[in-house]
């Protein structure tokens, strides 16, 4: 039977805490503040004015505040790409970009209005195989950052970039003369052209050399594909050829090797034919890909390498002794003995920072024969070497470098060893920082060269090899800016502009079509042939891993979070208030412990009484002697015992707004770029208030949330049995839920109807959605402590579920077999108990749009309906802000603003900035104080799809129309449509057998539709 678990959201609701069920049925969890918004008390009790007359007044004040807010928010104009004339005003225009900023990479199609770039979409022609993840969704913002460099900057005061390429020119000079070493320290380039010229520069700097450093290390990786196909590359995998998928401690749905494996993931993850992938996970850490595991095993690292080489042993056959505890190694046998059955359908990836871990994976894939593995389409990313970094920290303490000219790379924040950079940098003759802000490593250097950002440069990228992108800007430079790579043009005295060497330099790659067409596609399929594997004592990897050393104490894992990534985004306000996927916090960054840890060594989460979680501090010290003093700490079922988690990318100060400075630095223990470290904690004084979104917004305690089954019952029973429809009572007999109904239905099989349909099996959590919602709905940010308040302004959330492993049919016969009082009170306390390793399940919830919305009828101004599409409508400035729709919602997605959250000084963020409120959609209203809103299923966008069809004289196509969510969801997990289009994909896929709505048997009727999780355990 579907749904037979129990599903918890947060510990205290599994323990039945009596504060969680106070919030669930207490729609204001702190006191309302009255008399701010009545006056005086006791003059309002004494007066006669009816609930008619007060509600009357507070529209008619409602509607001044809205009319005085009619003003468009946006008043500064910025320069044309094109000329206006070519631009038609209030018809978006796109154009076919491609980000890689050393961190993530995608292929893009920008939208613009009337010249300004307001929003991120996924470039979906043939060859563009990289969709955006949050960060870059939330990149476009970083365009409007009024705390971006104005202009270059010498000694910290303002100067001209003639001034500039004149103290290199001499620098350079100098350094020939004196036999100093000039380094170009950049991150990944992955730019053929860029690539180019830096070897033009060392050609006419023979003291020249190019050190390429990234902040998250693919060091080991890169060395053991080097090692075994001759080059310095990533392997490729496609994960969608794979009907069995082993990770030990990849993060493959996250940030592992660059991501971008969802898609290929959720196409084998969907069960069709009665088929789908098999997935295992061995990691330390609760990550996404652990979430969508159907076999989770925690441990630590330590153990997973020794998992690892148990794997190598049954695959090739060999015999290199493992000390594996009893307990782990039956899982790791079972799922090593089924990776080898799948033969070439089966695909092992490791996340392990260690060379002969990784070529134990290439030796496993090369056996295997797998199809998933490619050393075709090699990623040309991350390609930084450890020990030449370390060779440059060196080298600059020696005083032997004399120049360094650095781009794209922050050392001074990013390196564990900051303080040996920082003293080397003081020896350093000339140091040159191309930046986007005056971050800690430009605000030290004796240059800080402000940087365009991506959307205002030219440039091309190779992601994998066979693939050829462009870059191109789609609005002129904002501040006084200038690329590197003009920079270099100047110092190896080119004539012209970047624009004109990059499209020179592109003829020969591009041969056989033309730089238009690869400037309107964004992207040019050249083509790769494999390499071919060369031989390798992988059984001596496997003994030296074998005798690897478990850490000292805990075991450190260090890891990049989905929403803040490397740091680099760290003053984006919408990455800041996006909450993590696992944890559901935001604004922070913590440390992670389990259950088990947390009592050993005094740890603890609750929730306090106006719904905030609250945890306690810990002070980190490692083997080396580093100590990080009250890290706020998160007890996280799924944690491996004995090891901590810890994510990177927060603590920056510099060149940051006071607000986005949170968290702290844990590159600081990022030593040697070992992820793992071997570390001692404490518990420290004091409680840490988190913004944590989990235990909010509950659905009533309804038990149809999620629906799930096994692929085997899915396979062998009829839909009723793992999709059984809820049942009512209809004068004393049961019926479908769905067949009564109290409302007067109009017809709705003409014209459009539109559905969402949402698939949990290929739904990751990664959270483009969330962040793509935002850019398009100008969704405020509220700030961590109305976070905390229950305010966030979402409109769409991913909830994230545990599930007992226990089920309730299983509770009851242990409760039924209890016997004696010391017996109930031992079994019970078990049965509360958070579960080590629970299973996770996550969905998306927005608006359901409801056909029959209890919103609706209890709205006393009609300020929400229906309209005959389906979709939930809201008229603002109709909105008195009573509140009923939302304490009437029974999937509490309504949002009520209690402030003005533009124009507000009290929440600096973007919209309290006339360059960061460029960014808004015009197509879509700025809301007010006192105004509900929610989902609008993206209204300006279908209509927008209609109004094109009309003009081109055709009718809409399948696929066409998309609201922000489904299409940015790149795992093809949502997908929008109409129903009345029969032959419609959302169409087939509500008429599907997996099919279900939210809480059914309520009588909604929504316009959203879920799909049975289906787990191949």
């Amino acid at each position: 039977m579907s749904s037979n678990k129990k599903y918890w959201k947060s510990v205290e609701e599994l323990e039945n805490s009596s504060i969680v069920e106070a919030l669930r049925n207490n729609e204001f969890v702190e006191e309302i503040p009255t008399e701010e918004f009545l006056g005086n008390a006791d003059a309002l009790a004494s007066s006669g004015t009816s609930r008619r007359d007060f509600l009357k007044y507070v529209g008619f004040s409602t509607a001044a505040v809205t009319l005085a807010a009619c003003e468009g928010p946006v008043h500064k104009s910025i320069p044309y790409v094109l000329q206006p004339e070519q631009i038609i005003p209030g018809v978006a225009d796109y154009y076919a970009t491609t980000v890689f900023d050393g961190f993530d990479f995608a292929n893009l199609l920008v939208k613009t209005r009337e010249g300004r770039p307001i929003k991120i979409e996924n470039n979906t022609i043939a060859g563009a195989n990289f969709s955006a993840n949050a960060r870059i969704h939330a990149s476009i913002l970083g365009l409007y950052d009024s705390n971006r460099l104005k202009g270059p900057l010498k000694d910290g005061k303002k100067t001209s970039w003639a001034t500039v390429d004149l103290e290199i020119k001499s620098s350079l000079a100098d350094a020939k003369a004196k036999g100093g070493q000039v380094v170009l320290l950049t991150n990944t380039l992955a730019s053929p052209s860029t690539e180019r010229l830096i070897a033009e520069f060392i050609a006419k700097n023979p003291n020249a050399k190019h050190v390429v450093y990234d902040a998250v290390s693919s060091s080991d990786a890169l060395d053991a594909f080097e090692t075994v196909y001759g080059e310095r590359v990533l392997a490729d995998y496609d994960f969608s050829k794979a009907s069995l998928i082993v990770s030990v401690g990849a993060d493959f749905l996250g940030d592992w090797q660059g991501g971008g494996y969802d898609a290929g993931y959720a196409k084998g993850r969907i069960p069709q034919n009665g088929k789908m992938s098999r997935h295992f996970q061995f990691e330390s850490n609760m990550t996404l890909s652990g979430a969508a595991a159907d076999k989770r095993v925690p441990m630590t690292t330590a153990d997973q390498k020794q998992a690892l080489v148990q794997i190598y042993n049954i695959i090739v056959g060999a015999s290199v002794p493992v000390s594996l505890d009893a307990k782990f190694k039956a899982e790791v046998v079972k799922a090593a003995q089924q990776l080898k059955a799948a033969g070439s359908k089966g695909i092992l990836v490791s996340g392990i920072e260690d060379k002969n871990a990784q070529l134990l994976v290439l030796a496993i894939n090369q056996a295997l024969a797998s199809e998933a593995f490619s050393t075709a389409g090699t990623r040309q990313i991350r390609k930084g070497s450890n020990a030449v970094v370390a060779q440059l920290i060196k080298d600059m303490n020696a005083g032997s470098v004399h120049t360094l000219i650095m781009s794209g790379v922050n050392p001074v924040y990013t390196l564990a060893d900051s303080a040996s950079f920082v003293s080397g940098l003081k020896k350093v003759k000339k140091s040159v920082a191309f930046s986007l802000r005056e971050d800690e490593t430009a605000a030290i250097s004796n240059i800080a060269a402000a940087a365009p950002h991506y959307l205002e440069s030219w440039g091309d990228v190779v992601i994998t090899k066979g693939t050829y992108s462009l870059t191109q800007p789609t609005i002129r430079p904002i501040f006084d800016t200038k690329q590197f790579q003009d920079v270099l043009l100047s110092l190896n005295g080119i004539p012209g502009k970047f624009y004109d060497y990059l499209k020179a330099n592109s003829a020969a790659i591009i041969a056989g079509t033309t730089w238009n067409k690869v400037l309107h596609d964004g992207v040019f399929v050249i083509g790769s042939t494999a390499l071919a594997g060369g031989s390798f004592d992988f059984a001596g990897a496997a003994n030296v891993l074998s005798k690897s050393k478990p850490a000292s104490g805990l075991e450190l894992v260090l890891y990049t979070k989905t929403g803040m990534g490397d740091g680099q985004h760290a003053n984006n306000p919408w990455l800041q208030e996006f909450p993590d996927p696992i944890t559901r916090v935001s604004w922070d960054n913590y440390i992670t412990v389990s259950n088990a840890d947390a009592q050993k060594y005094n740890l603890s989460n609750r929730i306090v009484a106006n719904g905030g979680l609250n945890g306690s501090y810990a002070t980190i010290t490692t083997a080396d002697g580093k100590k990080i003093e009250n890290v706020p700490v998160i007890v996280q079922p799924g944690q491996a015992v004995g090891t901590v988690g810890f994510a990177v990318g927060y603590g920056r100060k510099e060149g940051l707004k006071e607000e986005m400075q949170v968290g702290l630095n844990a590159y600081a223990l990022y030593t040697n770029f070992n992820s793992v470290q071997s570390i001692t904690i404490a518990a420290a004084n004091g409680e840490h208030e988190f913004a944590c979104v989990q235990g909010q917004k509950t659905l009533m305690g309804r038990g149809d949330i999620i629906k799930e089954t096994t692929l085997d019952v899915f396979n062998k029973e009829n839909a009723e049995h793992w999709n059984p429809q809820p049942m009512v009572s209809l004068d004393h007999q049961e019926v479908k839920a769905t067949t009564v109904d109290l409302w007067e239905s109009f017809d709705r099989t003409t014209g459009h109807h539109f559905n969402l349909s949402i698939d949990l099996n290929a739904c990751t959590g990664c959270g483009a959605c969330v962040i793509a919602c935002h850019a398009e709905n100008n969704v405020p940010v509220v700030g961590k402590a109305e976070v905390r308040r229950s305010r966030d302004m979402h409109w769409l959330r991913i909830d994230r579920y545990y599930s007992s492993e226990s089920t309730f049919e299983g509770d009851n016969e242990r409760k039924e077999n209890i016997a004696g009082l010391s017996s109930s009170l031992s079994t019970f306390n078990e049965m509360e108990k958070a579960g080590d390793n629970p299973q996770v399940a996550f969905q998306p919830v927005m608006c359901q749009h409801c056909n029959h919305a209890p919103c609706e009828t209890v709205c006393p101004v009609a300020a929400t309906s229906h309209g005959r599409e389906g979709q939930n409508h809201m008229a603002y400035n109709r909105c008195v802000g009573t509140r009923y729709c939302a304490n009437n919602c029974p999937y509490k997605v309504r949002r009520f603003n209690w402030f003005l959250y533009n124009k507000n000084s009290e929440f600096d963020y973007h919209m309290n900035d006339d360059l960061g409120r460029m960014v808004l959609n015009p197509d879509v209203n700025v809301r007010s104080r006192g105004v509900m809103e929610k989902c609008s299923m993206c209204i300006q966008m279908t209509q927008a799809t209609k109004l094109k069809a009309k003009n081109e004289g055709r009718p809409v196509r399948d696929g066409e129309f998309q609201t922000a969510c489904s299409s940015a969801c790149s795992s093809g997990a949502m997908i929008f449509g109409d129903v009345n289009d029969k032959e419609s994909k959302v169409a087939k896929l509500a008429a599907d057998e997996r099919s279900y709505h939210l809480l059914e048997h309520v009588g909604t009727k929504p316009n959203v539709v879920y799909h049975v999780k289906v787990r191949n355990t």
